[in-house]
């Protein structure tokens, strides 16, 4: 699997991957402790969830700018983790929000997730762009031994960047297990258990008390008996400790972010003697040896490159703005509508990077023996099949939600705590969810930073894996709608959106994979 790739892709990946590691602790709890520690609704938790996860990709943009105009692309990776290892530490300092401090606590948090979004920024793009630069390097040589040698190594290149995927996965499969373990802990240092319908109406109680809904205040007396708190006339004393214990032990886990990254910076700083520099811009006076006609034709191979590379990207919007679910609407379908009893919501999400470790080696070898027998499918009708994919399972979790008449989310809560349990599906079913968004996954990202690394102009490596990252930033600007969609309306219909979204998205690929595949050439 590994052998005749560049040397320096291993040590790329190991320092990739603690850094995902780092991000996927906090991200896999984003959405919920936005909710669990400040109240906030999910509509409201999900905008801000929105906004950073956009960011965190605007920003490599930012990021591939810096380090195009500074031609210092390992300083400025370098940077990125000193700046999200701050972001981190002010994430790990636990703090129990009151009415008094919100009002600075909350804009504090999101001043964090800044720090990790830019540098995040600073770090993704421009390390995916070294990476691109060991394949251009690889096929260099490899022309020098002729054509048969080239075409292996251009082959190589895709299955290079899935390799360069797993490892951000295995980050991506430990990771979820760290805040939910922390806060597991820290419960039961106090004799607590854990509830994930508790702290939303601990909020509530805090702030309406006896005045909210009968169903409401019967539900919180039931689960209150549950996890080990003692039922009262007053309940604000222990709806304050459950909260402060609850979200304590998820600060904790950001600590272990910290430790990621600089881990990741440590592995970088050891191995980029052996990492090359993207290529360097040329200079001006260099085009002078060509003719006005050699110019034109050189500006015209640019610009339909560029086109081609905008093509993909839009494509790439609603994969993400579907697939990113997984943090915001698909995460909350699995703490309402899964019985999740005995593993945390946000466990669920390890279930995605454990099917990309799983099936990238045997993906790889079925895309590397249909080359070897000259069926190669190329990049672009592997992002088609993928958005099809894609589409197949939010179709599959529409079905389930359909037949089992589930009504909107909010509508869902109303119901009493023992009746709720009945309704709910087996977890089976974000098993099978997963086993097709992942294959979905692996059809489209990785190949996507492959189909960037070789449209893009040698002197905008950063820039155009900026715009990939950007893309990815639109699609994740639009996140907010899912969790819009699953509060208020039958949930099948928000999945129904995600379908049609892939499906039209799957269409429109394929009629543009013959010219895009001439200008990749």
């Amino acid at each position: 699997m590994f052998k005749n790739h560049p040397k320096g892709l291993i040590p790329a990946a190991l320092s990739n991957m603690g850094e995902r590691f780092g991000y996927y602790i906090m991200n896999a709890v984003l959405l919920l402790f936005l909710c669990s520690k400040f109240g906030l609704s999910e509509e409201s938790g999900g905008l801000i969830y929105s906004f950073f996860y956009a960011g965190i990709y605007v920003l490599s943009l930012v990021g591939g700018l810096i380090a195009d105009r500074l031609q210092n692309y390992k300083g400025t990776i370098m940077t990125g983790l000193a700046v999200m290892a701050a972001g981190y530490v002010i994430l790990s300092i636990p703090i129990l929000s009151t009415e008094s401090n919100i009002d600075w606590l909350l804009p504090l948090t999101c001043v964090a997730l800044f720090f990790i979004a830019f540098g995040n920024g600073l770090f993704k793009g421009n390390l995916q762009a070294i990476v691109g630069q060991m394949y251009d390097n690889l096929e260099k040589e490899a022309a020098k031994k002729g054509e048969e040698e080239l075409k292996l190594a251009k082959s190589r290149r895709d299955s290079g960047f899935q390799i360069f995927y797993v490892f951000i996965n295995i980050g991506g499969l430990v990771a979820p297990f760290v805040a939910p373990l922390l806060r597991g802990w820290w419960l039961d240092k106090h004799s607590l258990t854990y509830n994930a319908d508790l702290p939303a109406l601990c909020h509530q109680y805090i702030e309406k008390g006896i005045s909210m809904s009968a169903e409401q205040l019967s539900n919180l007396n039931e689960l209150t008996g549950k996890v080990g708190g003692v039922v009262s006339a007053d309940l604000t004393a222990f709806c304050t400790q459950y909260l402060d214990v609850f979200n304590t032990g998820v600060h904790y886990s950001f600590i272990a972010s910290v430790a990621a990254m600089f881990i990741s910076l440590i592995i970088f700083i050891l191995s980029k003697k052996i990492l090359p520099n993207p290529v360097k811009r040329g200079k001006k006076e260099t085009l002078t040896n060509y003719t006005v006609e050699e110019k034109t034709k050189m500006a015209d191979e640019i610009r339909k490159r560029i086109y081609a590379l905008f093509a993909v990207l839009g494509i790439a919007v609603f994969f993400w703005f579907s697939f990113h679910q997984n943090g915001t609407s698909l995460s909350l379908f699995a703490r309402d509508f899964v019985v999740t009893s005995l593993v945390p919501p946000e466990i669920w999400q390890a279930i995605n990077p454990f099917f990309v470790i799983v099936l990238t080696p045997l993906i790889v070898l079925v895309f590397g023996a249909l080359s070897r027998r000259g069926k190669e499918i190329s990049t672009p009708k592997k992002i088609a099949y993928g958005m099809g994919i894609a589409g197949f399972a939010f179709l599959f979790l529409a079905i389930i939600s359909y037949i089992n008449s589930y009504p909107s989310a909010t509508e869902f809560k109303g119901i009493a705590e023992t009746a709720k349990e009945g309704l709910k599906s087996g977890p089976w079913v974000l098993i099978v969810l997963y086993f097709f968004l992942t294959v979905a996954e692996l059809f489209i990202s990785p190949l996507g930073l492959s189909f960037v690394s070789k449209v893009a102009p040698k002197n905008l490596q950063g820039l155009c894996q900026g715009l990939w990252l950007a893309a990815t930033a639109v699609g994740n600007g639009l996140l907010w709608i899912g969790p819009w969609l699953y509060n208020k309306y039958p949930i099948w219909n928000c999945w129904m959106v995600f379908v049609i979204l892939c499906g039209i998205s799957m269409v429109v690929m394929l009629t543009m994979v013959r010219w895009i595949e001439r200008v990749a050439k």
